[in-house]
């Protein structure tokens, strides 16, 4: 009966409806428009107003927050159980250093760690390595052994505290630390919460901070998802990212397809080595960007959990509903801050964080205003912090799942960022002959993700200098650039001697032959393709072999790699 009465009531609204959307044409085709592009960051063309003949699934047919396809939220409840995580990145100079900063960020109302590690431990190099020189402790935390881990966490209880860690090729490694420093201060393995960064394909794709080829790498991701399958129930070993991604250059619907075809490769490269696929896939998570395009980025994210659901249930079996609930973790986009007028970065990671939020976001980073010219300082990490603690208990936004559920424009925008991304799939599927991790692999090994994010950064910057992009500061609106840069936290020269002195001591410490026999037994681990390296590297780290000595065990078996570079 209710049915058939709403059926009626549209029938006769309907011309009336018509009506009214033709008086609005007219008006619009008659009203003077400014000159301008009228499309998303992705190259989506907008209509001038949306209704309801523009939207193909609805949120009112299309489901409700914690109902598959998950559209509005994994959750029913969303923030009204539970805000998301305030992560904080930090990172810098020694472990010593970033410990202080990591419990002023706990003092300041922070429940969530998130490691930045500096470039030679991202490249898996020890600080005494020539190619470290000048690079120690500048751009994160620098980690050669066992004892810095654990003096990076001195004094903070890890059983309550979860940690991110942003590493990818040495990541086993970290991890390896991690659980070794967590236990030895009394806290076992299975009550680590936290998440591994571990997305190895991305490097080859964006970012680059790689070591061995593609597949003996994606072979230790695996492995970290077994091991922590296993032992680490409340861990997620990987979280496949769509940020460096952005910020290399891409559209948000190729950040989206890019980074969904990762966790598809992923899930396949799993369940080849022999797990089911409803035992790792809970814990699977992902790392979006928030970027500047407001409504966006906000469809991205509704279309994420969308097409997440669909493919693990419809394509890998996924019989858990927590396997197809898309859990993300969002950090606003540091390639959209500027030197100019840096005051004016607060205003971007505000609207950057809102979308964050308003798409559903479970844990989030807002960069500091000044991260484009240095690592950020206390006060500027603080204001970062603060803006999102004013959007979670001022705004009111947290108080309703998917508020712009049902909108006309947001409901049309994801469906078609939802239809280009199944394009890219269609594409990769086919390189991959009905495999997305051969498809991903033979993608990568062709360059062919490198320049399709080549080129939209070309495009990009094409319309920043010309002008059709404005960007506050930088090509519109200069006024007040002329004004001193704010002070900057500085890295000195004192803070390597002191690296590399800590390092000289653990290697005088530690027992030569014991560092040895279990570097040995890493590589003969490397060697056999069905064992997993995850206990071997364990036991390297407790003997304080350092970052750089297992990575190279490992090269010595599986190579590195080198990129063809796109022009």
């Amino acid at each position: 009966m209710e049915a058939r009465d709403r059926s009626e009531q549209a029938e006769q609204t309907a011309p009336a409806a018509d009506a009214a959307r033709e008086a609005w044409r007219e008006a619009y085709e008659s009203s003077p428009r400014r000159d301008g592009d009228f499309e998303t960051m992705s190259g989506i063309p907008l209509r001038p107003a949306y209704g309801p003949g523009d939207v193909s699934s609805p949120a009112a047919e299309g489901g409700w927050p914690g109902v598959a396809p998950y559209t509005r939220g994994p959750y029913a409840s969303m923030y009204r159980s539970k805000l998301w995580t305030m992560r904080m990145f930090a990172g810098f100079g020694t472990a010593e250093d970033t410990n202080v900063r990591f419990r002023e960020l706990l003092r300041a109302g922070g429940d969530g760690l998130s490691v930045a590690f500096d470039l030679p431990t991202l490249m898996g190099r020890d600080s005494d390595d020539p190619h470290s020189i000048g690079e120690v402790g500048r751009c994160g935390v620098a980690v050669d052994t066992l004892a810095d881990v654990e003096d990076l966490f001195a004094g903070i209880d890890l059983g309550e505290v979860t940690t991110s860690m942003t590493i990818n090729s040495p990541a086993m490694v970290l991890l390896a630390m991690y659980v070794a420093a967590a236990e030895k201060a009394g806290t076992g393995r299975g009550a680590l919460g936290g998440t591994l960064q571990n997305d190895i394909l991305k490097e080859y794709q964006a970012q680059k901070e790689y070591v061995f080829p593609p597949r003996p790498s994606l072979r230790l991701v695996s492995d970290v998802i077994r091991f922590c399958a296993a032992e680490m129930p409340r861990y997620h070993p990987v979280s496949v990212s769509g940020y460096h991604i952005r910020e290399a250059g891409s559209t948000a619907v190729q950040e989206l397809a890019f980074t969904l075809a990762n966790g598809f490769a992923y899930v396949e490269a799993a369940t080849a080595a022999g797990l089911a696929v409803d035992d790792f896939a809970p814990r699977l998570s992902f790392f979006f960007n928030a970027h500047l395009d407001f409504f966006e980025e906000i469809a991205k994210y509704r279309a994420a959990r969308r097409i997440w659901a669909r493919w693990m249930t419809g394509r890998y079996g996924a019989r858990l509903a927590r396997s197809a609930q898309l859990r993300f973790h969002t950090q606003t986009a540091g390639v959209s801050l500027t030197a100019q007028q840096p005051e004016v970065n607060i205003v971007r990671t505000a609207l950057e964080a809102l979308a964050g939020v308003l798409g559903g976001t479970q844990s989030l980073h807002t960069n500091s205003m000044d991260e484009v010219l240095a690592l950020p300082t206390d006060r500027a990490a603080r204001i970062a912090l603060r803006t999102q603690q004013v959007i979670a208990h001022e705004s009111g936004v947290a108080n309703v799942a998917d508020p712009l559920g049902g909108s006309w424009f947001i409901e049309a925008l994801t469906d078609e960022v939802e239809r280009e991304a199944e394009e890219i799939f269609a594409r990769i599927d086919a390189w991959g002959e009905g495999s997305m991790v051969e498809g991903v692999l033979r993608a990568i090994e062709e360059n062919w993700f490198q320049a399709e994010i080549a080129e939209s950064a070309y495009q990009f910057q094409r319309k920043v200098s010309s002008g059709r992009r404005v960007v506050v500061g930088v090509n519109a609106f200069t006024e007040g650039n002329e004004e001193p840069p704010p002070p900057t936290l500085q890295i000195g020269a004192e803070v390597d001697e002191a690296q590399r002195k800590r390092l000289a001591a653990v290697r005088q410490s530690r027992s030569a032959e014991r560092v040895e026999a279990t570097l040995a037994a890493v590589a003969e681990a490397a060697r056999e393709p069905t064992a997993n390296v995850v206990p071997a590297v364990l036991e390297a780290v407790a003997a304080y072999a350092t970052v750089g000595e297992v990575m190279g065990t490992l090269a010595a078996v599986f190579g590195r790699w080198a990129e063809d570079p796109v022009l």
